[in-house]
């Protein structure tokens, strides 16, 4: 799992990166009167906003899966019974009942 955060975390800052380059690039294009590169820099700013949003969301999800998969370790027969009782709800409401 660290190698995922470590990952996340590389992922972060080349968002932070790429959103710094398009800055520039933004920033250039507009002195220079060059409308395709200043297109590109906001380009390059939205990709690495999205990027560094994703690295982010990525980070989240992943604690909140560890919470869970800790949860069962620790607690396996609750954990089964819990199962049970959300599978036995999504049978009474989706398996059709026979008419007798």
């Amino acid at each position: 799992m660290s190698d995922n955060k470590s990952e996340a975390l590389e992922n972060k800052a080349e968002g932070l990166v790429e959103q710094g380059i398009g800055r520039v690039k933004d920033a250039a294009g507009g002195l220079t009167g060059d409308s395709r590169l200043q297109a590109e820099g906001k380009v390059d700013q939205l990709s690495g906003m999205a990027r560094e949003e994703f690295a982010e969301l990525y980070e989240e999800t992943e604690g909140k899966l560890e919470k869970a998969v800790t949860f069962v370790r620790e607690r396996p027969l609750t954990s089964l019974g819990i199962a049970a009782a959300i599978g036995t709800l999504l049978a009474l409401l989706f398996v059709p009942r026979r008419k007798g």
